[in-house]
C-alpha cells in the first residue's frame, strides 16, 4: 500500500503541484513580498508537499470517484491560498484572482497536451514505443511543459507588466472566475475518472472511435472553459483600470474647478492691489521730487509681472496661463503660447481646465530639470480647421523616454498615479472624438491632440 501511495504522490500530486507551482512564479513574480521572504518560501513549500503526501492517502482509497478526485484538487489549490498569503504581502482577492489565472495556465497546458497524447494513442504512434513507453511519455511531456512555460513567460509577463501589477480587480468577475474553474475541475475529474475504466490496453486508448472524439471533445470544453476564464480576467482588469482612471479624471476634474475658483479670486485680488499701488506711486511721485523717473521705472517692472495679462477670449484659460507663465518666469523658464481661448467655447470648463492644466503642468515637470536655461522652453499653440481644433506642444527633455500605447511612461516609482496626467488628456481627447498622438525626437518631446467642435455642425 505504502508503494502505491508514493507512487501516487510522485506521479499525480507531485506532479500537479510542480506545474501549478511553474505558472504561479509567472504570475506572482512581480508582487510585493513579506519579510523573510526566503524562510517563508521554505515554510510554505514544505506546507504544500506535506498536504500533498496527506492527500496522497486520500486519493489511493477515493480517487476512483468524482467526489474524492475533485475534493484533492480543490484542498491543493487551497493549500496554494495559504502559502501565498504567507509568501506574499497581497490581499486574498488579490491571491484568489492570480491563483485561478495560474490553474487556468495549468490546465490550458495539460489538456493541450492530453488531446496530443490521445490523438497519439489513437492513431497508433505509441506502439512502437514499446518497452519505452513511461521513459519517452515522460521526455515528451516534460519537453512540452519547458516549451509551454517558457512560451507563457514570454507572453504573459508582457501582459501582467502592463495590466495586473495596478491589482484593478472585480469581485464579479472574480465569482465568475471560481465557478468557471469549479466546473474546470468537475469537469476534468468526471473525465478523468469515467475514461480511466473506458480505456482499454493503456489509459486514453479506445478501441470505440465514439468515446475518443467523447474524450476529444471533453478535453477541448475543459481547454476552452479555462481560455474563457483568462479572457475574463482580462477583461476585468482592464475594465477596472478604465473605471479607476476615469474616478481619478473626474477627481482630477473636480479639483481643477475649484483650483480655478481660488486662482480667479486672488488674481483679481492682486490685480486690484497692483492698480491701486501704481496709483500711489505716481502720487508719491508727483508730491515727492526725490523719486527719480528711473526708480519710478524699476517701481512699476517690481509689480508689472502680477499684472500682466492673457487675452485669449476665454477667462479660464486666462487665469490658468497667467498662473503658468508666472512660475515660469520665476524659474527662468521660456514659456510661449499662441491661443485662441474662443476656439474651446465647446468644452466643459473642467475639461478645458485639466486639459491645459495637466499638459503644461508634464511641460514643466519635464523643462525644470534641465540645467542648461537656453533649452528650458515651452512652446503650446492651438488653432482651428474647420470644426476640428489642433493643440500643439513640445518641449525639451534630459534622459531617455519610453513609450507605451503611444504614451510616455513615467520615471517615477509610484506608477499607479504618477504618469495620469498624460492619460488623463488621452482620455479628454477621445471624449470629444479626438485623439492624442506624442513622439520624442534629439530630446525635444512633441504632443499633438486634436478635438471635434460638435457644436459647429
Amino acid at each position: 500500500m505504502i508503494n502505491d501511495v508514493l507512487l501516487i504522490y510522485v506521479r499525480i500530486i507531485v506532479q500537479f503541484i510542480v506545474e501549478l507551482a511553474l505558472f504561479e512564479i509567472i504570475i506572482f513574480h512581480f508582487f510585493e513580498r513579506n519579510k523573510n521572504f526566503i524562510l517563508r518560501i521554505l515554510l510554505a513549500v514544505a506546507i504544500i508537499f506535506i498536504v500533498g503526501y496527506g492527500l496522497s492517502f486520500f486519493y489511493y482509497f477515493f480517487g476512483n470517484t468524482l467526489i474524492g478526485r475533485v475534493l484533492v484538487y480543490f484542498l491543493l489549490f487551497f493549500t496554494f491560498i495559504v502559502s501565498s498569503k504567507i509568501v506574499f504581502k497581497e490581499t486574498i482577492l488579490s491571491v484568489v484572482f492570480s491563483l485561478g489565472v495560474a490553474y487556468a495556465l495549468q490546465n490550458i497546458m495539460y489538456k493541450t497536451w492530453l488531446m496530443i497524447y490521445v490523438a497519439f494513442e489513437q492513431t497508433g504512434l505509441t506502439n512502437n514505443w514499446g518497452d519505452h513507453f513511461s521513459i519517452i511519455y515522460r521526455l515528451l511531456y516534460y519537453s512540452f511543459i519547458v516549451v509551454f512555460v517558457v512560451l507563457t513567460a514570454f507572453i504573459f509577463t508582457k501582459f501582467y507588466r502592463k495590466h495586473l501589477n495596478q491589482r484593478n480587480f472585480s469581485k464579479k468577475i472574480l465569482i465568475v472566475t471560481i465557478l468557471c474553474l469549479l466546473t474546470t475541475i468537475v469537469l476534468c475529474s468526471f473525465q478523468d475518472v469515467m475514461f480511466a475504466k473506458l480505456s482499454t490496453v493503456r489509459e486514453n486508448h479506445f478501441d470505440d472511435p465514439v468515446l475518443y472524439y467523447l474524450r476529444q471533445s471533453g478535453n477541448l470544453l475543459s481547454l476552452l472553459t479555462c481560455v474563457l476564464v483568462l479572457y475574463l480576467c482580462s477583461k476585468s482588469i482592464v475594465e477596472n483600470r478604465l473605471e479607476k482612471e476615469v474616478e481619478y479624471l473626474e477627481h482630477t476634474i473636480k479639483q481643477s474647478k475649484q483650483q480655478y475658483e481660488i486662482s480667479k479670486d486672488t488674481i483679481e485680488m492682486i490685480n486690484v492691489k497692483c492698480h491701486d499701488i501704481k496709483y500711489q506711486i505716481r502720487s508719491l511721485a508727483a508730491n515727492n521730487g526725490n523719486i527719480s523717473e528711473d526708480e519710478l521705472k524699476q517701481l512699476e517692472g517690481s509689480i508689472k509681472i502680477y499684472d500682466s495679462k492673457f487675452e485669449t477670449g476665454n477667462q479660464m484659460l486666462n487665469i490658468l496661463l497667467w498662473e503658468k507663465s508666472s512660475y515660469c518666469e520665476q524659474h527662468n523658464i521660456s514659456f510661449s503660447c499662441m491661443i485662441d481661448g474662443e476656439n474651446f467655447d465647446f468644452l466643459e470648463p473642467g475639461d478645458l481646465y485639466c486639459l491645459f492644466g495637466n499638459l503644461i503642468d508634464n511641460a514643466l515637470e519635464a523643462v525644470t530639470k534641465i540645467k542648461d536655461e537656453k533649452k528650458r522652453v515651452i512652446h503650446l499653440s492651438a488653432k482651428r480647421r474647420g470644426n476640428m481644433v489642433l493643440i500643439e506642444e513640445d518641449n525639451y527633455f534630459v534622459g531617455k523616454l519610453e513609450f507605451e500605447d503611444g504614451l510616455p511612461i513615467t520615471t517615477k516609482d509610484d506608477r499607479k498615479y504618477h504618469g495620469f496626467g498624460t492619460r488623463s488628456l488621452k482620455i479628454i481627447a477621445r471624449k470629444y472624438g479626438g485623439e492624442l498622438t506624442t513622439s520624442s525626437s534629439k530630446n525635444i518631446f512633441r504632443l499633438s491632440i486634436i478635438l471635434t467642435d460638435n457644436t459647429t455642425e
